[in-house]
C-alpha cells in the first residue's frame, strides 16, 4: 500500500464531510470545499476519520491512492486553519500596495503591474517590500503566490526580484576584468 494514502485523515471538531459518489464536500469554520475524485479511487467515512481506498496495486492507482489523500487532507486543513504564503521584494524602488483588492507592483518595468486576487483568497500587505497571500485552498493560495512571483523571479547576479520568505536565492559571479 502507498505509505501517504494509507494513513487515515482525523476530522476536527466543527468539520463537516458529505461524501457522494466520486464527490467529497468539506465545511468547516473558515468556509467550505468540493472536490471530485477519480472514479476508481474509495473513500470510506468510518466515524470521525476518512479513509481512502484503491481497487487495485497498479502503479498508476498507488499514485492516485497517495495524490487522493493528500487533497482530501489538505481541504480538512484548509477549512480549519487556512494557508499562507508571505513573499518579499528585493531591489530598490521596487514595492507593492493595496489597491481594493488587487496587489499594484512598482517591479522597475515602465508601468506598474496589477495583480487581481481570484475569490477566495485574501492578500495583505504588511510593508511595501512584504506581502501575504492566504485562503483555504491550498492550490489556489500556492497558484497566486506563484504567479505573483513570476512577475519579477529573483535574479542570480543581484538577487533582485520577487521571493518566498526564508527563499534561499543561489547568487552568480558576475563578470571579472582583467
Amino acid at each position: 500500500m502507498s505509505r501517504v494514502g494509507k494513513q487515515p485523515i482525523p476530522i476536527p471538531s466543527g468539520v463537516t464531510v458529505d461524501l457522494k459518489k466520486n464527490n467529497i464536500s468539506v465545511k468547516g469554520p473558515k468556509g467550505n470545499l468540493d472536490r471530485e475524485l477519480h472514479p476508481e479511487i474509495s473513500v470510506e467515512l468510518i466515524e470521525d476519520v476518512i479513509q481512502v481506498n484503491r481497487s487495485s496495486d497498479s502503479r498508476r492507482h498507488r499514485a492516485l491512492h497517495g495524490l487522493s489523500r493528500a487533497l482530501i487532507a489538505n481541504m480538512v486543513a484548509g477549512v480549519t486553519e487556512g494557508f499562507r504564503k508571505s513573499l518579499e521584494i528585493v531591489g530598490v524602488g521596487y514595492k507593492v500596495e493595496l489597491k481594493g483588492s488587487s496587489l499594484l507592483f512598482t517591479l522597475g518595468f515602465s508601468h506598474p503591474v496589477l495583480l487581481h486576487a481570484p475569490q477566495g483568497i485574501t492578500l495583505e500587505v504588511e510593508k511595501p517590500t512584504l506581502f501575504h497571500v492566504s485562503g483555504i485552498d491550498r492550490e489556489l493560495v500556492g497558484q497566486v503566490a506563484a504567479t505573483a512571483r513570476s512577475l519579477k523571479p529573483p535574479d542570480p547576479y543581484k538577487g533582485k526580484g520577487v521571493r518566498y520568505v526564508n527563499e534561499y536565492v543561489r547568487r552568480k559571479a558576475g563578470k571579472t576584468s582583467k
